[in-house]
């Protein structure tokens, strides 16, 4: 693989691990004080990606809700969001997903040989659909973020991505909070499926830092040797 951005892993679950609950309504896993870390964080990426599932499932907006944390973007010369990034093996978006409707900002949709076709026909010029290779291949797609000038990328889920990434050891960063209750139900999505993850009781991740938000708790992780401590940031308990 070429060169990769930094890729930090963001992550909010259940204390039994789970992202959401089985039905419709979408479950609020953290606070607002929680919710503003996450804006500061997205807002000192170049990028956020999310999988084909989590638009379809959550329709998320992934912009920087700050107005200051905007204006301090675009006196970097940066746009006041960064770049939203999607990975689809069908290619089946909704073309009226605020993934591609909300902000004044590039998409990119990388795709499954098979399927590129068709999702340059339904999205057309709402977003750049990449050939991504047959399956997916997340090196290549993060060499081709790489080189589209992407050097911190943020993954916010859902749990098949997480997977993906943890289990290819793509991941400098894990950011996992917790909150104070139980879903229950083994119909929810959980946090990550099986898979061969790197780390085990014979190379535990290294855990940098703890911190109580609220009700919830923030576990910050380096999970490779590029691992940044960010401005501001504590190593250990707070």
């Amino acid at each position: 693989m070429g060169e990769r951005p930094y890729i930090l892993l963001s992550c909010g679950m259940s204390i039994d691990g789970y992202l959401d609950n089985a039905g419709g309504k979408r479950l609020l896993l953290s606070n607002d004080a929680d919710f503003d870390r996450v804006d500061d964080v997205r807002a000192s990426c170049d990028a956020i990606m999310v999988g084909a599932g989590t638009v379809r499932l959550d329709n998320p907006r992934l912009l920087v809700r700050s107005a200051e944390r905007r204006s301090d973007r675009v006196a970097r010369g940066l746009h006041p969001t960064p770049l939203k990034v999607t990975v689809t093996g069908g290619g089946k978006l909704d073309p009226a997903a605020d993934f591609f409707r909300a902000g004044d900002v590039d998409k990119l949709v990388y795709c499954a040989s098979e399927a590129v076709d068709g999702a340059r026909e339904r999205l057309g010029d709402l977003a750049t659909v990449v050939d991504a290779g047959e399956p997916v291949d997340f090196c290549r797609v993060m060499t081709d973020l790489h080189d589209r000038g992407v050097r911190r990328l943020m993954v916010e889920g859902g749990g098949r991505v997480h997977t993906q990434f943890l289990t290819s050891g793509l991941v400098d960063e894990l950011h996992l909070v917790i909150a104070p209750f139980f879903v229950g139900d083994s119909r929810a999505p959980r946090f990550v499926g099986d898979g061969a993850f790197p780390w085990g009781p014979d190379r535990r991740a290294a855990l940098v830092e703890v911190r109580q938000i609220g009700d919830v708790v923030l576990l910050r992780y380096a999970l490779s040797e590029r691992f940044e401590v960010a401005p501001g940031c504590g190593a250990g308990e707070g």
